[in-house]
This record gives C-alpha cells, structure tokens and sequence, in this order.
C-alpha cells in the first residue's frame, strides 16, 4: 500500500467491495454508505478484513489523485447507483466516474440484494443471494423464489408508504416556514428529509432490479421445463 493506491475491502458478508484511496498517512478517504466522504485510519476502513489494491491500466499522476480526493472530503451527495465509494475511487484515480461493480450487479440482481442488507435479516438475504447466483430453478427453487417475491412485494409498499410519509413531511415543512432569519436550519431539515427519501429510492430501484431477475430466472426455469417435457416427433 502507497500514498494515492486505490483499496478496497470486502464489506456485508462479501456482498460487495467498499473502496477508497490510500492518503499515504494512514487514512483512507472513501464514501461512508449512505453518509459522506470521510477521511478514516485504515483500521476502520478496513475493519479487519483484507485490502487489495486495485490496478488501473491508465491511471492518474500520485498528486492528482490525492488532490482529488482530498478535494470531496466531506461531500454528502452518496446514491447506490450513481455516486458510490466505487465511484469516487475510481474518479480519484483514473478521472471515469463509473462502478463495474454496479454494472455487474445491475445484471445479476446482486445490485438489489447489496441495497436490501440493511432492510431485511441475514437468513433472507442468503436466501435471495441462492437463488439470483442459480442459472436455473429446480421445482423447490422456484417455489422458494415465488416466496420471496411476494416478501419483496410487502417491502416494497412499505417504502412507498415511508416515502410518502417523507414527502409529505417535505411538503408541510415548506409550506409552513416563514419568511425569517431562521429559515435556514428548517431548510436543512428539509433537505435532510429529502435524502433520506433519495436512499428510499435508490431502495426501490435497486429492489425492481432484483425482482426483474428473479422472475427472469422463474420465466426461463419455466421455459425450459415445459420443453423438457414437450412431446418429441422423430
């Protein structure tokens, strides 16, 4: 490990990596879940697991990249999708703002099951994680896939609901505020109010991507047991 390295460490049970760049001081500036870019000892961001460093093919000057990053410490713009640790590392790094992780997850339906971590139980998530990483369903597999659905469904309207509860917090924040000098910290609330609702809805995004492919793997599990046991003409 060097002074504007590119680190990451498995986090969630090794559902995912988090990442961060080395300062050289024993910090690491990386994008607390769901917070802001934090400057940290590598013993918290590491908590006792292992750092890779990462290896970019073309990669950005060692000041450049500790200015970069030292330039967003304190940044609380975080979104799942778009604006994660990968992300910033990334960018810090190389200048790309992109996520390969996202874009394997988005495709595997791991992205969902990453974003349900702090929604639902661990037994719920080995469950959905069994099920996204099979290429087919036996007949006890989709019937445990329906299952789920049907529990994601229940967690689905009850973000909604909390959604709407944000939002019409948000609404009635606005309109009762006055026009004074302590107008300010009522706009943090709201704001404070807004991304709360934001994390909602990467939540909800993150879930539609996850039940797109478990019905996905139901569809074709389907498929391919009707023709199985399709009639054969020779």
């Amino acid at each position: 490990m060097a002074a504007a390295d590119h680190l990451q460490v498995l986090r969630q049970h090794g559902l995912f990596y988090h990442h961060g760049i080395d300062l050289g001081d024993g910090s690491v500036a990386h994008y607390l879940e769901g917070r802001e870019i934090l400057r940290s000892p590598v013993i918290d961001f590491c908590k006792g697991q292992d750092i890779e460093v990462i290896n970019h093919a073309i990669a950005s000057s060692k000041s450049t990249t500790l200015r970069r990053a030292m330039s967003r410490i304190g940044e609380k713009n975080y979104n799942l999708l778009f604006n994660n640790c990968e992300h910033f590392a990334n960018w810090c790094k190389t200048g790309l703002h992109h996520s390969q992780q996202m874009d394997q997850f988005i495709q595997t339906g791991m992205l969902g099951i990453t974003a349900m971590s702090k929604l639902l139980p661990l037994t719920a998530i080995s469950k959905l994680q069994n099920i996204v990483t099979q290429t087919f369903l036996d007949e006890k597999s989709k019937d445990n896939a329906k299952k789920e659905l049907e529990k994601l469904e229940e967690l689905r309207i009850r973000l909604f609901k909390k959604l709407d509860e944000i939002l019409e917090k948000v609404i009635m924040k606005v309109q009762s505020e006055p026009h004074t000098l302590e107008i300010t910290p009522k706009i943090n609330h709201s704001r404070d109010l807004l991304v709360k609702g934001q994390h909602i809805e990467d939540a909800l995004t993150a879930l539609a991507s996850l039940e797109s492919r478990i019905t996905a793997l139901l569809n074709n599990s389907n498929e391919k047991t009707e023709y199985s046991h399709s009639p054969r003409r020779f």
